[in-house]
């Protein structure tokens, strides 16, 4: 029996190169071998501020570069969070499973919130229930995420694991969601700050790829991307405390489809004009595809639209039942 995995991006700012290595093209390798529900998360989106006039060209945005990566709309299912009512209603039982002490652990809500925890709205401190609902409301079976979303996947276990011991006498009416094994995928940082996290939110445009960037920009983002003054290493251990070149060849290694061991064979010793020369090089080669692609989308929103709305309908179809068995479990009255 196939695996039924469950994937979701927030439509918040112009995709970037960490969301395509990190997420979008592990996506299109998942898809071969499971079935999946790829999902553009924009109830998530609106846990921090954010433009309300850009939200819907931003998750069209998201949908184009679902299309553009080689993600399937006929096989797997794309579609918009928002338009599946299951999702926020199971979110509401879910946080009368989910125990206030299991949220005050985590760790992205102490990060987001900062100082401010008394200014942060409820829905970014509830946000990893409504992740929990996104994967329960189809059983999905597996997720894949980062090392900064596993702490939330944990909590999606737990919070089903309560649920079932609470209502299903321990049964598993809820499968306890596993973290889907992917392909390797480079730990993109800021070209600015490489002991951060490439990132949509981050305020200068220099610090990131984006897959609506040109040759032309590309080129300039690597060449002032922040490096050391020290060779290249020609070995992997030696990157240990060199943040930026081991960005930097990450990025390399995984745009070439190689271990980092065997980029760091071929430029050790070098300098990192001659790395950043390559890299440019490789960027390019394989941004500009998706670029075009994107922008063929997005020139035909109609059509976005069409394909989001039929996904919905379809998702709809298979949270429904879920959610209506989840209603009767903890004791709902349903119309008959």
């Amino acid at each position: 029996m196939r695996s039924l995995v469950f994937s979701a991006v927030q439509p918040t700012g112009v995709l970037h190169l960490g969301n395509y290595l990190g997420a979008l093209k592990q996506f299109a390798q998942l898809q071969s071998l499971h079935d999946c529900l790829f999902c553009i998360a924009d109830l998530h989106a609106m846990t921090a501020p954010y433009d309300k006039n850009r939200l819907a060209d931003e998750t069209r945005m998201v949908a184009a570069a679902f299309l553009a990566c080689g993600l399937d709309p006929k096989r797997h299912l794309i579609f918009c969070q928002s338009a599946v009512g299951a999702h926020a209603e199971l979110a509401w039982i879910l946080n009368c499973s989910a125990r206030m002490g299991w949220l005050e652990r985590m760790t992205q809500f102490k990060e987001k919130a900062g100082k401010s925890r008394e200014r942060a709205s409820v829905g970014l401190y509830a946000y990893p229930v409504l992740m929990a609902a996104d994967i329960l409301a189809y059983r999905a079976t597996h997720v894949p995420v980062g090392e900064d979303q596993r702490q939330h996947l944990e909590l999606a276990r737990d919070i089903a694991r309560k649920f079932n011991a609470d209502f299903a006498n321990g049964e598993s009416f809820f499968p306890l969601p596993r973290a889907c094994v992917m392909g390797s995928a480079a730990r993109v940082m800021s070209l600015k700050d490489a002991s951060r996290k490439m990132s949509k939110s981050d305020l200068s445009p220099m610090s990131r790829i984006e897959l609506t960037d040109g040759d032309e920009a590309i080129a300039r983002k690597i060449q002032r991307a922040t490096t050391d003054p020290a060779p290249l290493p020609d070995n992997e251990a030696a990157l240990k405390n060199r943040p930026e070149a081991r960005n930097l060849i990450g990025l390399l290694a995984a745009l070439s489809s190689e271990e980092t061991e065997a980029t760091l064979s071929r430029i050790g010793g070098g300098g990192f004009s001659d790395l950043k020369a390559e890299l440019i090089a490789r960027l390019q080669s394989e941004i500009a595809p998706l670029r075009r692609a994107i922008a063929e989308r997005l020139a035909h929103p109609e059509q976005l639209d069409a394909l989001l709305k039929d996904g919905a309908e379809r998702a709809r179809a298979k949270a429904r039942p879920i959610l209506e068995e989840t209603k009767e479990a903890v004791g709902l009255l349903l119309p008959r």
